[in-house]
């Protein structure tokens, strides 16, 4: 037997040695990923769902309605409230063309943001909902599954900092009061085929991915067009949009 044989044959043991390694290592990590983290609450599967709300931000009868399903835990969403919202806010919303709903979407790889929608949804009943959403997304890096199995100490101190009665909100937070609500929305993007945050519904139409401001604009000025062709072949007067000089 050759040496170069012998050398192969020797190996053998040491190839297979690996490969159960790299199997388990492969399991394990499987494991790791699938089951319940540590300090995030799972969500009961047989949670009956509540009613699909959103939240409103402007005049519901604006000429152009605009959806959003987002995930409080993800980073393009966090990137579009924090960059590209604003200008939203200020030139489409304000002048009265849209009117804009945030609707749940907790993605299941994301175990802190159920915790996020939640803290946002008790803020919201103290009609806080709009700075504790713009709260929650500027500091994710504090909160998300990241940095932390226990997003609910540093969620509370974002709705203390917004001047909100926390008795009100550690009853509502701790009781899990909206996670019905929660499904619910997350449900209403599941229905209309929404498989990415965030996602966007203006007017008829469905952007499953990021706008800029400019891509976002484009999309609604065609939408106000079609709109006012419905209005009038409806005979109806379109609501005028409020303009700034």
């Amino acid at each position: 037997m050759t040496k170069s044989v012998k050398r192969a044959k020797s190996k053998r043991p040491f190839v297979g040695i690996l490969v159960v390694v790299a199997i388990v290592g492969i399991g394990a990590l499987g494991y790791a990923m699938s089951r319940p983290r540590p300090g995030a609450r799972p969500v009961d599967p047989n949670l009956v769902p509540g009613t699909a709300e959103g939240y409103l931000v402007g005049n519901a009868d604006a000429p152009v309605q605009v959806m959003e399903f987002a995930d409080f835990e993800c980073p393009g969403c966090g990137q579009w409230a924090t960059v590209t919202e604003p200008d939203v806010r200020e030139r489409l919303i304000n002048t009265g063309q849209i009117s804009f709903r945030f609707f749940d979407f907790p993605l299941d790889m994301h175990p802190n943001a159920w915790p996020a929608h939640s803290a946002a949804a008790c803020a919201a009943d103290q009609g806080k909902f709009l700075e504790m959403h713009d709260a929650v997304f500027a500091t994710q890096d504090k909160w998300n599954s990241y940095t932390t199995k226990n997003p609910a100490k540093p969620l509370r101190a974002l709705a203390a900092g917004l001047g909100i009665d926390m008795n009100a909100w550690d009853a509502c937070f701790d009781s899990q009061k909206h996670y019905p609500r929660i499904k619910a929305n997350a449900m209403e993007g599941v229905r209309r085929g929404v498989n990415s945050t965030p996602t966007f519904v203006i007017g008829s139409k469905m952007y499953g991915e990021y706008l800029t401001f400019d891509q976002f604009k484009l999309i609604v000025d065609s939408a106000l067009v079609e709109a006012a062709a419905a209005a009038k072949a409806a005979g109806k007067v379109p609501a005028k949009a409020a303009t700034k000089p």
